[in-house]
């Protein structure tokens, strides 16, 4: 296994957010914008709690203004939907990030729903949905977003490209195969109840793994020289690091899939880190489009 077909998810995430903060100083000096970034979290989930305290962290080095809203568990729905009309209204607010999931009592899907299209940063609207699909102007979701750019910069045109993406999720999945389609990829979706996945995975010159099932994907089903990324963050038991210890894997068996692939990221080190990168990229876009400024080339 070489390192030569790593692709390191973490240098490409801080190579993009260094262009976007150099996009935000341009936009501070030449235009007196600065982007703004709303996070809104129900509770005290602490994964969630602490995806949320890096988001802040990494937009204020960016130099962007960074707002949190933490509720409480039990905020009923219509609190949380009149602090979104508020955070819409706000032209200091240019990105609005709902954490998810949300407890019981509230809608997900009248949430994402209540969040100016113009402002939907994580690109979950339906009007975000169907402009990325009918290759409109859309906020992109920020993972299968940041995916692409790896997939480009590694492979550089993607013409012609047979993808096959596991997983058919609204935040992964599904969005991976609008923008690969975008790129001219021939590309099939498979997922639970597809038929002979494993031949279908040998057959795919980009593998997407986005399926959340630890190390499902093994390195007999990556076709030689294909390039994997893996998507799936899942935590598993590592006795061998003590009792009660875990450790981080992917959907895809790393050490088998990499001895066979052209070009794989690790978990952790791959996508993760590209989700926030690409978060603060959005912001960016939305701020330049609220300001009728021309989309950054970021």
């Amino acid at each position: 296994m070489s390192e030569d077909n790593r692709i390191d998810g973490k240098a490409f995430a801080e190579s993009l957010r260094a262009r976007v903060g150099a996009e935000v100083t341009r936009l501070k000096a030449d235009h007196d914008v600065t982007p703004g970034l709303a996070v809104v979290l129900v509770g005290e989930d602490p994964a969630s709690a602490v995806y949320v305290r890096n988001k802040a962290a990494q937009t204020e080095e960016a130099g962007m203004h960074s707002i949190k809203h933490q509720l409480a568990i039990d905020t009923p729905e219509a609190d949380l939907l009149a602090l979104i009309e508020t955070l819409n209204n706000d032209p200091a607010v240019h990105g609005i990030l709902v954490q998810l999931p949300l407890p019981d009592q509230i809608d997900d899907q009248k949430v994402l729903a209540a969040i100016n299209v113009e402002k939907d940063v994580d690109g979950f609207h339906v009007e975000n949905v169907g402009r990325l699909w009918t290759g409109g102007d859309a906020l992109v979701p920020c993972t299968p977003y940041g995916c692409l750019m790896m997939l480009k910069d590694r492979i550089g045109d993607l013409s012609g490209q047979r993808a096959v993406i596991v997983g058919r999720s609204n935040i992964v999945g599904k969005p991976m195969a609008a923008l690969l389609l975008a790129e001219s990829c021939t590309v099939s979706i498979c997922h639970s109840r597809t038929k002979d996945l494993e031949q279908r995975c040998r057959e795919a010159d980009i593998l997407v793994a986005a399926v959340g099932r630890p190390e499902m994907i093994r390195g007999d089903w990556v076709k030689p020289g294909a390039t994997v990324i893996d998507v799936g963050i899942n935590r598993i038991p590592a006795p061998e690091k003590g009792e009660g210890k875990t450790r981080l894997v992917g959907d895809v068996a790393y050490a088998e899939a990499a001895a066979v692939a052209g070009a794989i990221t690790p978990v952790p080190g791959g996508v993760g880190p590209m989700t926030i990168a690409c978060l603060l990229r959005n912001t960016v876009v939305a701020a330049c489009r609220q300001n009728s400024l021309d989309d950054p080339a970021l």
